[in-house]
C-alpha cells in the first residue's frame, strides 16, 4: 500500500479537474492506497494539500492541463499526465506512478526504477541490469499538445523496455520536469524530440540523438532504439562521445521548416495577447480608438502599436536565434524592425530571419581571432558585421521587391471575387485539418497569422472555424452514432469537444490515429466547409486564437451569424461523414479499444 497525494486542474477548472480528482480517489483507494487529491477547479482550490501530508506521501500526481505550481513538491517523486488520461487510465497512470517512483508492484521482467528525486548518489546507484539511462527534451511550435503527447510516448515505451527515463517538457507554460545537471551528467544518451530550437549547450559532451516531436509521438520504440543504437552512444572512446550524435536529416526535423517555427512559436503569444487587445478595443465601437484619450485608444495602443510592431521582429529574431543560436538574435530582431519600418511585412521578417542566421552561423564559425581577443566576437563582432550585412541587404536588396509583393498580395486578398475567396477557404480548411496540428496545419496558420499586419482577416477567420471542426465533429459523431464508438471513444469525445471550442485541434488525434483512412478525411470535408465558407460570408477575424470564447467579444468577428454557421456546418459536415464511414460496432471490423490505439501517439 502506498500513501498518494496528487493535483488536478483544467483550462476551465470544471469538468475534467473533478472528474480526474474523483477517478484518482475512488480507483487508487480501490487498489488498496491511500488517497489524497487536491482539486484546482473554477471556484477555488478544494481539499488542498498542506505540508505534512505532503511530506508524508509516497508520490505525488500530478492530472493537469494547466500550469500547476510544483515549488511544494521539490524533493518528491512527481508523476506527470493529462486530466483525460487521468479519467479514461486511471489505473495505469496509478500503476507508472508508483513504478516511477520505486514503490510499485511490477512484473519480474520490468524492475521499478529508482525514483527519480530520491536517488542515493551516484557512486551508489545500481543500474538495471538490461536499461539505460535516457533524458529528454520535447518541444512544438505552439507547446501544448504535441509536446506533452510526444514526453508520455518516450516515457512509456522506455518503461517497457526497462530503460530509466527523464522528460523535459518545453511548453506554452514554460519548461516542466526540468532536467538537472544530475540527471544529464548520469544519462547514457539525450533524446531531442522537437520541432523548434532547444538550446544544446548545457549536454555538451554527452551522446545527443535530435528528432521531430512527430516521429516521438508515433515511433517512440524506433526514436528510442535509433537513439541508443547511434554511434556516438555506443562508443566507448570519450572522443567519440564529446560532440553530438547527428542524425539522418528527414530524422532530425531541421532545416528551414524547423527555424521558422521556432519563430513562430516565440511571436504567437505576442500576437495573441495582441490580436485580442485590439479585439477588446473594438468592444466600444469599430472606429472608437481614434478618440485619443478613450480606454479603447489605450487598448489599441497596447495592442496595435506595441504588441503588433513587435511581432514580424519576434519572427525574425528567433528564427535567426534557431540558425545560429545566441549571435544570430541582435542581426535578426534588428532586420525585422527594418522590414516593419520598409512596409516589407511578414515576408520581409522571414527573410530577414533566415539570412541573419546563416550570416550570423557563418561568422561564428568561420571568422578567427587570436585568443586575447575571442571574447570580443560574439559581443562586438557578430553581432555589428552580421548587422551591417543585414541591415544593408534589407534596406539596398530585399526591402523593395518583397514590399511590393506584400502589397500585390494584400489587394490580391481583399479584392479577390468569391470564387478566389472559397478556393482559399477550401485549401486553407483542409489544411488545418490534413494533419491536426503538423506542419500543414501550422503552415496554414502561419500564412493567416502573418496577414494580420496587412489589415487581411479573412484567412485568420477561416484558418480558426477549419481548426475548431475536427474534434466538434468528433464530439458530434459519439453522440449521434453511438452504436459506432466504443464507451471509452464516446468519454474521449466529450474532451474533444472541449478541445475543439478552445482551437486545439489535436483533440481529433486519438481518433485519426486509430482509424485514419475513415476519421482523417471526413474531418478535412467539414474544414474545408467551414473554411470555405467563412471566406464566401466575407468573415473577419482580429483575434488569432481563443476558440468560440474569443466571440463573445463585440466586433472581433465581422459577420459573426454567419460565421457561426460556417463552424456549425463544417462540424455536422465532419460528424455526418463519419457516421456514414463508420461501421456499428456489431458489424465485424477490426477491434480494438482507444485506450490502446493511444499507446502509439501518447
Amino acid at each position: 500500500m502506498a500513501n498518494i497525494v496528487g493535483v488536478t486542474a483544467c483550462p476551465t477548472g470544471i469538468a475534467h479537474s473533478l472528474m480526474a480528482a474523483e477517478a484518482i480517489r475512488n480507483v487508487g483507494r480501490m487498489m488498496g492506497h491511500t488517497v489524497r487529491i487536491e482539486c484546482q477547479g473554477a471556484e477555488g482550490t478544494s481539499d488542498p494539500l498542506d505540508d505534512e501530508t505532503i511530506a508524508a506521501a509516497d508520490v505525488v500526481i500530478l492530472a493537469a492541463d494547466i500550469h500547476v505550481e510544483r515549488t511544494r513538491f521539490e524533493g518528491m517523486p512527481v508523476f506527470e499526465t493529462s486530466t483525460s488520461r487521468a479519467i479514461r487510465e486511471t489505473e495505469p497512470v496509478i500503476r507508472e506512478a508508483l513504478a516511477e517512483a520505486g514503490v510499485a508492484e511490477r512484473p519480474a521482467d520490468l524492475p521499478a526504477a529508482p525514483a527519480p528525486e530520491r536517488a542515493q548518489p551516484a557512486a551508489a546507484e545500481e543500474k538495471p541490469a538490461a536499461g539505460k539511462r535516457i533524458v529528454a527534451i520535447t518541444a512544438c511550435p505552439t507547446g501544448i499538445a504535441h509536446t506533452f503527447m510526444a514526453a508520455e510516448a518516450l516515457k512509456k515505451t522506455a518503461a517497457a523496455a526497462n530503460h530509466t527515463i527523464k522528460v523535459e517538457t518545453q511548453g506554452s507554460v514554460g519548461a516542466k520536469n526540468q532536467l538537472s545537471e544530475e540527471d544529464i551528467a548520469n544519462a547514457d544518451v539525450v533524446i531531442i524530440a522537437a520541432d523548434t530550437h532547444v538550446d544544446l549547450d548545457r549536454f555538451a559532451g554527452k551522446p545527443l540523438y535530435q528528432t521531430s516531436v512527430g516521429a516521438a509521438v508515433k515511433e517512440a520504440g524506433t526514436v528510442i532504439e535509433a537513439a541508443l543504437a547511434s554511434p556516438a552512444a555506443s562508443a566507448a572512446a570519450p572522443a567519440a562521445a564529446s560532440r553530438p550524435a547527428k542524425a539522418k536529416p528527414a530524422e532530425k526535423g531541421t532545416g528551414p521548416y524547423k527555424h521558422l517555427l521556432t519563430g513562430v512559436s516565440y511571436m504567437l503569444p505576442i500576437v495573441v495577447a495582441g490580436g485580442l487587445t485590439i479585439a477588446l478595443s473594438f468592444v466600444f465601437g469599430i472606429e472608437a480608438f481614434k478618440q485619443e484619450g478613450t480606454l479603447a485608444a489605450a487598448l489599441m495602443s497596447i495592442g496595435g502599436g506595441a504588441a503588433f510592431a513587435i511581432m514580424v521582429p519576434v519572427l525574425s529574431g528567433f528564427i535567426a536565434y534557431s540558425i545560429a543560436d545566441r549571435p544570430g538574435l541582435a542581426p535578426g530582431l534588428i532586420g525585422g524592425m527594418l522590414a516593419i519600418n520598409l512596409q516589407a511585412g511578414f515576408l520581409g521578417g522571414i527573410i530577414s530571419g533566415f539570412l541573419a542566421g546563416y550570416v550570423a552561423k557563418w561568422m561564428r564559425d568561420y571568422i578567427r581571432l587570436p585568443v586575447n581577443f575571442e571574447g570580443l566576437k560574439p559581443v562586438l563582432i557578430i553581432p555589428l558585421l552580421s548587422t551591417l550585412v543585414v541591415g544593408l541587404a534589407m534596406v539596398y536588396v530585399v526591402g523593395g521587391p518583397v514590399r511590393a509583393i506584400m502589397e500585390g498580395l494584400t489587394a490580391f486578398l481583399q479584392g479577390m471575387g468569391t470564387t478566389n475567396a472559397v478556393l482559399l477557404g477550401l485549401l486553407l480548411g483542409g489544411m488545418m485539418a490534413v494533419d491536426m496540428g503538423g506542419p500543414v496545419n501550422k503552415a496554414a496558420y502561419a500564412f493567416s497569422i502573418g496577414l494580420l499586419t496587412s489589415d487581411t482577416f479573412a484567412p485568420m477567420a477561416a484558418v480558426m472555424a477549419a481548426g475548431m471542426t475536427p474534434p466538434l465533429g468528433i464530439c458530434v459523431a459519439t453522440v449521434i452514432g453511438r452504436n459506432r464508438f466504443t464507451q471509452a471513444e464516446r468519454e474521449a469525445g466529450k474532451a474533444a469537444g472541449v478541445l475543439g471550442l478552445s482551437f486545439i485541434t489535436e483533440g481529433a488525434i486519438p481518433f485519426a490515429a486509430k482509424d485514419p483512412l475513415r476519421v482523417i478525411p471526413s474531418m478535412v470535408a467539414g474544414s474545408a466547409v467551414a473554411g470555405a465558407m467563412s471566406m464566401y460570408f466575407g468573415c473577419g477575424l482580429r483575434a488569432p486564437h481563443g476558440g468560440v470564447f474569443v466571440l463573445a467579444i463585440p466586433n472581433a468577428v465581422s459577420h459573426l451569424g454567419w460565421y457561426a454557421l460556417a463552424i456549425v456546418t463544417g462540424t455536422v459536415v465532419t460528424a455526418i461523414a463519419l457516421v456514414i464511414v463508420k461501421r456499428p460496432l456489431d458489424e465485424p471490423q477490426p477491434t480494438g479499444r482507444l485506450t490502446a490505439a493511444r499507446g502509439s501517439v501518447q
